[in-house]
Protein backbone atom coordinates (compact mmCIF):
# COMPACT_ATOMS: atom_id res chain seq x y z
CA UNK A 1 0.00 0.00 0.00
CA UNK A 2 2.94 2.39 0.37
CA UNK A 3 3.65 5.63 -1.41
CA UNK A 4 -0.55 5.26 -2.62
CA UNK A 5 -2.16 8.90 -2.14
CA UNK A 6 -5.64 9.99 -1.08
CA UNK A 7 -7.14 13.76 -0.97
CA UNK A 8 -9.47 13.73 2.61
CA UNK A 9 -11.53 16.81 2.76
CA UNK A 10 -12.03 18.01 5.56
CA UNK A 11 -9.34 16.38 7.24
CA UNK A 12 -8.22 18.65 10.41
CA UNK A 13 -10.39 17.45 12.76
CA UNK A 14 -13.14 14.80 13.76
CA UNK A 15 -14.39 12.14 11.12
CA UNK A 16 -11.52 13.81 8.45
CA UNK A 17 -8.89 13.38 11.01
CA UNK A 18 -9.43 10.35 11.98
CA UNK A 19 -9.82 9.05 8.34
CA UNK A 20 -6.57 10.50 7.81
CA UNK A 21 -4.60 9.00 10.50
CA UNK A 22 -6.12 5.12 9.48
CA UNK A 23 -4.99 6.03 5.74
CA UNK A 24 -1.43 6.48 7.31
CA UNK A 25 -1.07 3.06 9.08
CA UNK A 26 -2.22 1.86 5.62
CA UNK A 27 0.90 3.63 4.17
CA UNK A 28 -0.77 6.29 2.35
CA UNK A 29 -0.11 9.97 1.74
CA UNK A 30 -2.40 11.82 2.48
CA UNK A 31 -3.70 15.82 1.41
CA UNK A 32 -5.05 17.26 4.44
CA UNK A 33 -7.97 19.64 3.41
CA UNK A 34 -9.28 22.08 6.08
CA UNK A 35 -11.49 24.80 5.28
CA UNK A 36 -9.99 27.41 8.34
CA UNK A 37 -8.16 25.79 10.87
CA UNK A 38 -4.93 25.80 10.03
CA UNK A 39 -3.30 24.23 13.63
CA UNK A 40 -5.73 22.01 13.67
CA UNK A 41 -4.68 21.07 10.09
CA UNK A 42 -0.64 21.00 11.28
CA UNK A 43 -2.29 18.96 14.50
CA UNK A 44 -3.72 16.35 12.00
CA UNK A 45 -0.05 16.26 9.84
CA UNK A 46 1.66 15.69 12.78
CA UNK A 47 -0.13 12.20 13.74
CA UNK A 48 -0.50 11.21 9.89
CA UNK A 49 3.86 11.28 10.14
CA UNK A 50 3.20 9.80 13.66
CA UNK A 51 1.29 6.85 11.89
CA UNK A 52 3.40 6.22 9.47
CA UNK A 53 1.98 8.04 6.74
CA UNK A 54 3.24 11.48 4.72
CA UNK A 55 1.36 14.62 3.39
CA UNK A 56 0.73 17.66 3.49
CA UNK A 57 -2.13 20.15 4.57
CA UNK A 58 -4.04 22.14 1.63
CA UNK A 59 -6.30 25.24 2.64
CA UNK A 60 -10.04 24.97 0.60
CA UNK A 61 -13.49 25.18 0.71
CA UNK A 62 -15.35 22.69 -1.13
CA UNK A 63 -17.91 24.87 -1.85
CA UNK A 64 -15.52 27.33 -4.24
CA UNK A 65 -15.09 26.03 -7.53
CA UNK A 66 -11.60 27.97 -7.58
CA UNK A 67 -10.39 26.13 -4.27
CA UNK A 68 -11.71 22.68 -5.49
CA UNK A 69 -9.44 23.40 -8.62
CA UNK A 70 -6.49 23.88 -6.60
CA UNK A 71 -7.14 20.98 -4.00
CA UNK A 72 -6.80 18.64 -7.08
CA UNK A 73 -4.07 20.61 -9.00
CA UNK A 74 -2.01 20.57 -5.70
CA UNK A 75 -2.59 17.48 -4.78
CA UNK A 76 -1.56 15.46 -8.01
CA UNK A 77 1.36 18.33 -8.08
CA UNK A 78 2.59 16.54 -4.77
CA UNK A 79 1.53 12.81 -5.39
CA UNK A 80 1.83 12.48 -9.21
CA UNK A 81 -1.80 11.35 -8.69
CA UNK A 82 -4.90 10.37 -6.67
CA UNK A 83 -5.85 7.11 -5.51
CA UNK A 84 -8.76 8.01 -3.26
CA UNK A 85 -11.03 10.44 -2.69
CA UNK A 86 -12.74 10.71 0.62
CA UNK A 87 -15.52 13.66 0.24
CA UNK A 88 -15.44 14.48 3.81
CA UNK A 89 -16.04 17.58 4.23
CA UNK A 90 -19.58 18.70 5.88
CA UNK A 91 -21.46 21.25 8.45
CA UNK A 92 -24.51 21.33 10.35
CA UNK A 93 -26.67 23.96 10.49
CA UNK A 94 -25.86 26.77 12.45
CA UNK A 95 -29.34 26.82 14.57
CA UNK A 96 -31.66 23.75 14.85
CA UNK A 97 -34.95 25.25 13.30
CA UNK A 98 -38.45 23.72 12.83
CA UNK A 99 -39.39 22.44 9.48
CA UNK A 100 -42.01 24.71 9.21
CA UNK A 101 -39.22 27.69 10.42
CA UNK A 102 -36.16 26.67 8.06
CA UNK A 103 -34.86 29.46 5.80
CA UNK A 104 -33.25 29.90 2.99
CA UNK A 105 -29.87 30.67 3.88
CA UNK A 106 -29.14 27.44 5.97
CA UNK A 107 -30.19 25.47 2.67
CA UNK A 108 -28.31 26.95 0.49
CA UNK A 109 -25.58 26.69 2.60
CA UNK A 110 -25.68 23.17 3.71
CA UNK A 111 -26.27 22.30 0.12
CA UNK A 112 -23.11 24.12 -1.23
CA UNK A 113 -20.67 22.73 1.25
CA UNK A 114 -22.66 18.60 1.96
CA UNK A 115 -23.65 18.11 -2.01
CA UNK A 116 -22.64 20.52 -4.54
CA UNK A 117 -19.23 20.93 -3.64
CA UNK A 118 -18.69 16.67 -2.79
CA UNK A 119 -20.69 16.23 -6.87
CA UNK A 120 -18.14 18.64 -8.70
CA UNK A 121 -15.05 17.47 -6.76
CA UNK A 122 -15.83 13.98 -7.92
CA UNK A 123 -16.70 15.04 -10.83
CA UNK A 124 -12.95 16.36 -11.61
CA UNK A 125 -11.12 14.01 -9.73
CA UNK A 126 -13.05 11.16 -12.03
CA UNK A 127 -11.29 13.14 -14.94
CA UNK A 128 -8.01 12.76 -13.25
CA UNK A 129 -8.67 9.18 -12.67
CA UNK A 130 -9.16 8.59 -16.45
CA UNK A 131 -6.05 10.36 -16.91
CA UNK A 132 -3.95 7.34 -14.68
CA UNK A 133 -2.72 4.19 -15.14
CA UNK A 134 -4.42 1.34 -13.64
CA UNK A 135 -2.60 0.25 -10.26
CA UNK A 136 -1.64 -3.54 -9.85
CA UNK A 137 -5.02 -3.96 -9.01
CA UNK A 138 -6.57 -3.00 -12.11
CA UNK A 139 -7.85 0.25 -10.36
CA UNK A 140 -7.31 3.94 -11.32
CA UNK A 141 -9.07 5.08 -8.12
CA UNK A 142 -11.58 5.20 -5.57
CA UNK A 143 -13.98 7.50 -4.49
CA UNK A 144 -15.73 7.58 -0.76
CA UNK A 145 -19.07 9.67 0.23
CA UNK A 146 -19.54 10.36 4.05
CA UNK A 147 -22.64 10.14 4.55
CA UNK A 148 -25.45 9.99 7.59
CA UNK A 149 -27.70 8.22 9.09
CA UNK A 150 -29.46 11.34 8.38
CA UNK A 151 -29.72 9.63 5.24
CA UNK A 152 -33.16 7.70 6.19
CA UNK A 153 -33.88 8.82 9.24
CA UNK A 154 -35.51 11.99 9.78
CA UNK A 155 -35.00 14.81 11.65
CA UNK A 156 -37.60 17.68 11.65
CA UNK A 157 -35.53 20.68 13.08
CA UNK A 158 -32.52 19.82 10.90
CA UNK A 159 -34.52 18.99 7.32
CA UNK A 160 -32.35 20.09 5.04
CA UNK A 161 -29.18 18.66 6.82
CA UNK A 162 -30.75 15.00 5.73
CA UNK A 163 -31.98 16.55 2.50
CA UNK A 164 -28.33 16.89 1.67
CA UNK A 165 -26.80 13.94 2.93
CA UNK A 166 -29.86 11.79 1.05
CA UNK A 167 -28.81 13.04 -2.32
CA UNK A 168 -25.22 12.49 -1.33
CA UNK A 169 -25.75 8.81 -1.31
CA UNK A 170 -27.54 9.08 -4.32
CA UNK A 171 -24.42 10.52 -5.63
CA UNK A 172 -22.67 7.63 -5.09
CA UNK A 173 -24.26 5.14 -6.77
CA UNK A 174 -24.46 8.28 -9.84
CA UNK A 175 -20.39 7.72 -9.94
CA UNK A 176 -20.59 4.08 -9.22
CA UNK A 177 -22.73 3.45 -12.05
CA UNK A 178 -20.61 6.46 -14.54
CA UNK A 179 -17.18 4.45 -13.56
CA UNK A 180 -17.11 0.82 -13.22
CA UNK A 181 -16.00 0.04 -16.42
CA UNK A 182 -13.29 2.47 -16.04
CA UNK A 183 -11.12 1.15 -12.85
CA UNK A 184 -12.91 2.99 -10.26
CA UNK A 185 -15.26 1.77 -7.29
CA UNK A 186 -17.47 4.10 -5.31
CA UNK A 187 -18.48 3.67 -1.76
CA UNK A 188 -21.01 5.29 0.90
CA UNK A 189 -20.36 5.04 4.80
CA UNK A 190 -22.90 6.27 6.74
CA UNK A 191 -21.77 7.29 10.48
CA UNK A 192 -23.93 6.94 13.44
CA UNK A 193 -23.73 9.31 16.13
CA UNK A 194 -20.06 10.24 16.61
CA UNK A 195 -18.13 12.04 18.86
CA UNK A 196 -16.72 15.46 16.80
CA UNK A 197 -17.23 19.31 18.13
CA UNK A 198 -20.47 18.84 15.51
CA UNK A 199 -22.23 16.64 18.13
CA UNK A 200 -21.05 18.15 20.84
CA UNK A 201 -23.30 20.56 21.49
CA UNK A 202 -25.97 17.79 21.93
CA UNK A 203 -23.90 15.45 24.16
CA UNK A 204 -26.16 15.34 26.68
CA UNK A 205 -29.11 14.42 24.58
CA UNK A 206 -26.96 11.64 23.18
CA UNK A 207 -25.82 10.46 26.45
CA UNK A 208 -29.45 9.72 27.92
CA UNK A 209 -30.44 7.92 24.34
CA UNK A 210 -26.73 5.91 24.00
CA UNK A 211 -26.15 5.24 27.26
CA UNK A 212 -28.70 5.81 29.95
CA UNK A 213 -32.11 4.97 28.29
CA UNK A 214 -32.95 1.68 29.67
CA UNK A 215 -32.34 -0.06 26.45
CA UNK A 216 -30.15 2.50 24.10
CA UNK A 217 -31.07 2.99 20.57
CA UNK A 218 -28.15 1.68 19.95
CA UNK A 219 -27.10 -2.06 20.64
CA UNK A 220 -23.56 -1.25 21.19
CA UNK A 221 -23.99 1.30 23.99
CA UNK A 222 -20.97 4.15 23.56
CA UNK A 223 -20.63 6.90 21.61
CA UNK A 224 -18.65 6.43 18.14
CA UNK A 225 -15.51 7.19 17.79
CA UNK A 226 -13.71 9.23 14.63
CA UNK A 227 -11.61 5.81 14.20
CA UNK A 228 -14.03 3.55 13.74
CA UNK A 229 -15.29 5.52 10.53
CA UNK A 230 -11.49 5.58 10.28
CA UNK A 231 -10.97 1.95 9.84
CA UNK A 232 -13.67 1.56 7.19
CA UNK A 233 -12.57 3.74 4.78
CA UNK A 234 -8.57 1.92 5.78
CA UNK A 235 -10.62 -1.25 4.64
CA UNK A 236 -12.11 0.02 1.25
CA UNK A 237 -8.45 1.96 1.10
CA UNK A 238 -7.00 -1.86 1.32
CA UNK A 239 -8.69 -3.15 -1.67
CA UNK A 240 -10.82 -5.09 0.55
CA UNK A 241 -14.31 -4.88 -0.97
CA UNK A 242 -13.08 -5.07 -5.07
CA UNK A 243 -16.16 -6.65 -6.40
CA UNK A 244 -18.25 -3.85 -4.35
CA UNK A 245 -19.65 -0.26 -5.66
CA UNK A 246 -22.62 1.99 -5.31
CA UNK A 247 -22.82 0.47 -1.69
CA UNK A 248 -23.04 1.74 1.88
CA UNK A 249 -21.81 0.51 5.10
CA UNK A 250 -22.98 1.40 8.23
CA UNK A 251 -20.55 2.31 11.23
CA UNK A 252 -23.73 3.54 13.70
CA UNK A 253 -23.41 0.68 16.38
CA UNK A 254 -26.45 -0.94 15.15
CA UNK A 255 -28.79 1.88 15.03
CA UNK A 256 -29.99 0.62 11.88
CA UNK A 257 -31.39 -2.38 12.77
CA UNK A 258 -34.85 -2.59 13.62
CA UNK A 259 -35.69 -3.90 16.86
CA UNK A 260 -38.70 -4.76 19.18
Amino acid sequence: MSKKSALVTGASRGIGRGIAIELAKAGYRVAINYAGNLEAANEALALVRAAGGDGFIVQGDVAVAADRIRLVTETVAHFGRIDLLVNNAGVGPKVRADLLDAGEESFDRLFAINLKGPFFLSQQVAKQFLTQEPDANGFRGRIVNITSISVYTASINRGDYCMVKAGLSMMTKLFADRLATHGVNVYEIRPGVIATDLTSGVKEKYDKLIIHDERGITPIRRWGRPEDVGLAVRAIAEDRFPFTTGASFDVDGGFGMHRL
